[in-house]
This record gives structure tokens, C-alpha cells and sequence, in this order.
């Protein structure tokens, strides 16, 4: 690995916060490591990083509770990020029920907070054989659909059991391309955090509060 060509992304205030996701829950879990070697990377590149451990988090619907300490700390840490990586592996040729467990867990919006509205995005997967490009490609239209800046860049790791010797991701342009995305990732939280809310104000929801706020303060008279 080529650590002198590693340059870091400028940015003025806090480092960004970047939260990552990932899909498995075995020993061996590809996704964990490769989302371990993302974090290690955007150090590297000045971020702040923080990793969610999913076991434990409830199956959406067969829990309803919000305050569950599992549901709480995930609302919390994607709350406080700036942006987010989500791995997953691919599992029958689709994204794995662990990691859209985690996604359905965060709601759109949290009374007049939305977690996820405005804030990037990078996405990446890993495979047991072949290259594939199935489970980025749910993961674009999930990050769409949460509203959030999914960066275009993505990676996608075939015969994982082969890139990560002991734990590490062995140099390959697969690692290039890690490095790839997570050098875009930051470049797009930095030139966006601070006008997120700016691009993605929406004349619809302006027209939506003004509607409430006049039903409030025109009520009759009781």
C-alpha cells in the first residue's frame, strides 16, 4: 500500500463524520473488514469515524420499539454523522437481510429532524465468487430513497475470501478502488455538509408547512 500518496482531503472546522455500515454478522465477516479497512482509510484522509454494530438490532416489525437500546444508538449515531458508507455482501444475489434491517430502521424523518435528508453516501459490496454489481445497485436506489447524496463512484469485491488475508485487504486494484471511493466520499461531505440543507429544499414541503402553519394560527375561536 502506497501510504505516501494517501492525501488528505482539506476541510475547515470539525473533521467530517463519517458512520459505517455493514451487512453480516459472522466471525469472518467480509463486510465488517472491508468497512474496517473504509474507516482506516478515511482516517487517513482526516475523517472522524464511527462503526455500527448490528448485532442485537430488532427484525423491523417484530419490534415497534423505538427506545430499544439497539434502534436508539443507531438513530443516534446517523443523526450525528455527516455522511455514510453502507457494505454489504451480496446473499442470493441481493443485499442481505442484516443490512436493509439497519436501513428500515432509520425513518425519514424524527419530528423535525431528518437523519438522513442532504448527507452523503458511498456504497460498496462484497462477493463470495464473481464480481457482481447487484447489491450496490439496491443500495443507489435505498440511498435515493433516504434522500441522501449517494456519491457515483461504488466498489464491489469479488472472492473476497481472497482480498483479505488475516483480516487485511491485500494491495489489488480492488484496494485502488477503495481508496477511490472513499477519496470521493470525502471530498463531496466536505464541499456539502455545510449547504446540505440548501440542496434539498423542496418548494413541496415549504408549501406543506406553510399549509400547517396557517391551519394553527387561523383556528376559530373556541
Amino acid at each position: 500500500m502506497h501510504e505516501a500518496q494517501f492525501h488528505a482531503v482539506p476541510f475547515e472546522g470539525p473533521a467530517p463524520k463519517i458512520l459505517l455500515l455493514y451487512g453480516s454478522l459472522r466471525e469472518y465477516s467480509y463486510s465488517r473488514m472491508a468497512s474496517e479497512e473504509c474507516a482506516r482509510i478515511l482516517q487517513m484522509l482526516g475523517a472522524e469515524t464511527d462503526t455500527f454494530n448490528p448485532s442485537g438490532l430488532p427484525l423491523p416489525d417484530d419490534s415497534t420499539d423505538e427506545k430499544h437500546p439497539k434502534v436508539a444508538e443507531l438513530r443516534e449515531k446517523v443523526t450525528n454523522c455527516d455522511g455514510m458508507v453502507w457494505v454489504s455482501p451480496e446473499r442470493h444475489g441481493a443485499m442481505t437481510g442484516i443490512m436493509k434491517a439497519q436501513i428500515d430502521w432509520i425513518p425519514l424523518s424524527m419530528g423535525g429532524v431528518r437523519p438522513t435528508q442532504g448527507k452523503t453516501l458511498a456504497i460498496g459490496q462484497v462477493n463470495g465468487g464473481s464480481q457482481s454489481f447487484n447489491t450496490v445497485n439496491q443500495l443507489r436506489i435505498l440511498g435515493r430513497w433516504m434522500r441522501l447524496l449517494t456519491i457515483p463512484n461504488q466498489f464491489s469485491t469479488p472472492k473476497a475470501w481472497d482480498e483479505f488475508p488475516k483480516g487485511r485487504m491485500r494491495p489489488s486494484p480492488y484496494y485502488n478502488r477503495m481508496v477511490d471511493v472513499m477519496e470521493e466520499l470525502m471530498r463531496f461531505t466536505v464541499l456539502t455538509r455545510d449547504i446540505k440543507e440548501d440542496l434539498v429544499d423542496r418548494y413541496s414541503e415549504r408549501v406543506e408547512s406553510a399549509e400547517k402553519l396557517s391551519k394553527r394560527v387561523n383556528q376559530p375561536k373556541l
